[in-house]
């Protein structure tokens, strides 16, 4: 029987342990809380929600429904405890925390190939002793972990995000009030611009500065870079500010030659073109007022949100080139397989990092059974985040939650252009479960 090491005692943990348990592996399961507590905890339960209590849409129609469904369907403990504690939300799943993670913790308590360690692991040289590791302890790991982690694979590999602008769905933008262009003509036409005149200008800058922000942890003493200046600080230094930086017009004439009052800029965010970035709009504002504030910008007044703009501090792997499709480390270490899963690996949201332990289990179970680990196809929402975690080949990494943009659709539509947004997100979610059946039959997982 093989041995499995599992660090952290979070979502992501919690799922890897309980999965492998079922599958017939000994789990150690370290978890450093109640001895030591992070800035953001406070339980000593297991799979503790430190921020919101809702886990998002449930219907298939959404990205977030359709990968909390991917989910029941491989297992997943944190789907059971969340309809256990659930709590009105309308059409969200939203739970009672307390007691959603006692839920959690009771279950792997009683698992009898479990053993948790309350205490912290601080030697990743510990994991010589097991037949395979998952590390799962999020972006606040702890200082001494985090230095090991650094150790092997780089201290380039690991970076602070404290900033990432909103990222929305190509087809929600309003192609009549925007246009392509690259400054001054330079290169292929790839960015698309919202030109806006001085009154559109005015108004959107009113907004802006006084838009209600959310709270961020010892924001006043955080020293940024320019380029992670919130879009709403940089407003803040003077009515025309904006315009010399993330709308500078210069060089972006419109096609009937005219020079624009300012410019709001998208950079295409994926390979396939399904996502596009606003360009220098890190905010820290709260997500209904990015709605409202960014809706005010030409082309975005029915923009539709694959992520909302976030503001923190916290600790990420690099993980494109580090980590496997399967959440593997690519390189040797220890001669053990080792795993990552959760916030840290660049998934973002409490099922998404949860979905990330459940991957990173299958990996870790397939590489000692097979030799080779196997990982979830790119056409389900799990292999999606997965690839994205993997393989991104942009310059600018940033951590990514469900989103139907990510998915591998190709083969879904047949050349057909569905118009129906719920239709189209309907067959999506459809052949993703199917292709998640199918794999989980052929692998007997």
């Amino acid at each position: 029987m093989y041995s499995i090491l599992v660090v952290g005692g979070g979502l992501a943990g919690c799922e890897a342990a309980l999965r492998l348990s079922r599958r017939g592996y000994r789990v150690t399961l370290f978890e450093m809380k109640p001895v030591k507590f992070s800035p953001a905890h406070k339980s000593a339960e297991l799979a503790e929600l430190v921020c919101s209590n809702s886990l998002k849409a449930l219907n298939l129609e959404s990205a977030s429904g359709l990968l909390k469904e991917e989910m029941r369907l491989l297992g997943s403990v944190c789907i059971e405890a969340a309809y256990s504690s659930r709590v009105p939300a309308g059409q969200a799943l939203a739970v009672d925390r307390d007691k959603f993670a006692s839920y959690v913790t009771e279950v792997l308590a009683k698992s009898p190939g479990i053993e948790i360690v309350r205490e912290e692991f601080t030697d990743l040289r510990l994991i010589k002793e097991y037949d395979a590791a998952i590390i799962a302890t999020g972006p606040l790991t702890s200082d001494s972990l985090a230095a090991g982690i650094a150790g092997i694979t780089g201290d380039s590999a690991l970076s602070f995000f404290d900033a990432a602008a909103p990222i929305i769905y190509a087809d929600s933008i309003d192609a009549d009030k925007v246009y392509r262009a690259s400054r001054y003509g330079k290169g292929t036409d790839d960015y698309i611009n919202c030109p806006m005149d001085k009154n559109e200008y005015d108004a959107f800058y009113d907004a802006l500065i006084s838009a209600e922000t959310a709270e961020v942890h010892d924001f006043d003493s955080l020293k940024l870079y320019e380029g992670c200046m919130p879009v709403e600080s940089m407003a803040a230094r003077g009515r025309d500010t904006l315009k010399f930086v993330p709308l500078k017009p210069v060089g972006l004439r419109r096609p009937d030659g005219t020079m624009p009052y300012a410019v709001v800029q998208l950079r295409q965010d994926n390979e396939e073109g399904t996502l596009y970035n606003i360009v220098g709009f890190q905010t820290r504002l709260k997500f209904s007022e990015q709605k409202r504030v960014f809706g005010m910008i030409p082309g975005l007044s029915h923009a539709e949100f694959a992520r909302y703009g976030v503001m923190h501090r916290n600790t990420y792997l690099k993980s494109p080139g580090i980590l496997s499709r399967a959440f593997e480390f690519t390189d040797t270490y220890c001669g053990v397989p080792l795993f990552f899963a959760g916030q840290m690996t660049g998934v973002e949201g409490y099922m998404e990092s949860a979905a990330s332990g459940i991957a990173a289990a299958v990996g870790a179970e397939t590489r000692l059974k097979y030799g080779n680990a196997l990982y979830l196809p790119d056409s389900t929402m799990i292999g999606a985040l997965a690839a994205y975690v993997a393989d991104f080949k942009g310059k600018d990494f940033q951590p990514m939650g469900a989103n139907f943009g990510i998915v591998n659709s190709h083969d879904v539509f047949e050349g057909k252009r569905i118009r129906d947004k719920n239709l189209k997100k309907r067959m999506i979610a459809e052949n993703s479960l199917e292709k998640l059946r199918a794999f989980i039959t052929e692998h007997d997982l």
